[in-house]
């Protein structure tokens, strides 16, 4: 028994589980402990940045001959296939269940919400925004599109210039900085369950879980395509890899903890490349590329999410969809998830710009906002799963999945 209480998923999970008795039983007064919550998700959020660009960093650096170009481009190509599978997969449960057919909304629309509307940026603006003119603004803003595009870049000429000049002396010093960074989240872990009982007490207390009667049709069709996606994605791992799949939820079970009670990519990503490297058997440089670009172009739940929004609001407004605009909106859901999920609270900005730019009422986002944190729980359980997925088909491709790590005949540590 003590032994299983070591277990930190575990931990995590009795954490949540108690954090929310305690702040249904204590109501509003549980609000108090938001603070200690709000700590720990900027304690893990501060090494992000430097986390994700010293391992794009090394990753890029570390590679030799065509190596680079073929990782980067498998990389992308799962990627973007599940992306696109996960926007199909919306579209069919949303006209099959049809969330938004009969939702009752009224009164007027949150000012705060057409001003976001007019204040949404076109996507040629977002495309615009994925470069940045200043990496250290960027920096300052956790802004992780374009962090990873110069992180992409930087590293790519610093392949260049180790493998003329022969000096690693760069390169060792972001390799150094990484392994640094994930010493210090060790130590930030430690307190995961006490961050996450706070954080679980203050929702339970404060917004309660009488808010979702009004939305079981979206949050159901959320739920739904997530199963669906998860079992589709296991299994084009299993006919890729042959790995024994039995073994895949103890392995995931730690960084799904963290991605559902804090519903955050960015926060659980130190988690999932620890778990990659030392659980799954990923190759290190493997993890490093693949999950820091999955970080934000790895968001099949999201994807999944935005799309169902679209569908949902169609409906809610008695709208018929024509073809090219489904086609449009798969799109943007896409492209939305780019640098959107990392961090919680984005959703808003997001549900206002397809309402805008495929035209669909806005008078139904209030109630799905209200119900975002519960969609961010099955939103970040399938990105930060995917995320995992995709790393394990690309190292399988040039054998860079170790067996003997994976089947626990062996280990290796990441810091």
């Amino acid at each position: 028994m003590k032994r299983a209480l070591r277990n930190p998923a575990l931990q995590i999970g009795l954490a949540a589980v108690l954090g929310i008795v305690f702040g249904l039983v204590l109501g509003d007064a549980a609000a108090n402990l938001a603070f200690v919550g709000d700590i720990f998700i900027r304690l893990i959020q501060m090494a992000i940045v430097p986390l994700v660009m010293s391992s794009i960093i090394v990753a890029t650096g570390s590679l030799r001959g065509s190596g680079m170009g073929r990782l980067a481009t498998r990389t992308f190509a799962w990627m973007l296939g599940f992306a696109a599978v996960s926007a199909v997969v919306a579209w069919i449960i949303g006209s099959l269940v049809q969330p938004g057919a009969g939702v009752d909304f009224s009164g007027a629309v949150d000012p705060t919400l057409e001003d976001a509307a007019g204040e949404a940026a076109g996507w040629q603006e977002t495309v615009v925004g994925f470069v940045s003119t200043n990496v250290f603004e960027a920096m300052s803003g956790a802004a992780m599109v374009p962090i990873i595009v110069f992180s992409l870049l930087f590293g790519a000429a610093l392949n260049v210039y180790v493998t003329t000049s022969g000096n690693r002396l760069v390169l060792d010093f972001f390799d150094q900085i990484q392994q640094v960074v994930l010493t210090m989240i060790r130590f930030v872990m430690v307190v995961a369950p006490i961050g996450v009982f706070c954080l679980l007490a203050d929702l339970a207390g404060t917004v309660g879980f009488g808010v979702v009667l009004g939305a079981l049709g979206y949050l159901g069709s959320t739920l739904l395509g997530v199963l669906i996606l998860l079992v589709l994605f296991v299994a084009v791992v299993w006919a890729r890899t042959r790995v024994n799949i039995g073994l895949l939820p103890a392995k995931l079970a730690q960084q799904t903890m963290i991605a559902v009670t804090t519903t955050s990519s960015a926060v659980t990503y130190p988690t999932v490349l620890k778990t990659a490297i030392e659980r799954v058997g990923v190759a290190r440089p493997v993890a490093n590329f693949t999950l820091s670009v999955g970080l934000t172009m790895g968001s099949y739940g999201a994807v999944l999410n935005y799309m169902l929004v679209v569908m949902f609001l169609a409906q809610s407004g008695g709208l018929d969809l024509d073809p090219g605009t489904i086609v449009l909106g798969m799109g943007l859901a896409v492209l939305l998830n780019m640098g959107t999920i990392t961090v919680p609270g984005g959703f808003p900005v997001v549900a206002t710009f397809l309402a805008t730019s495929l035209g669909l009422p806005l008078e139904a986002v209030g109630l799905l906002i209200a119900v975002d944190w519960f969609a961010g729980v099955f939103r970040t359980f399938l990105n930060v799963n995917g995320d995992t997925f995709v790393a394990m088909l690309v190292a399988d491709a040039d054998g860079d999945l170790d067996r003997d790590v994976y089947e626990g005949r062996t280990s290796v540590l990441t810091a």
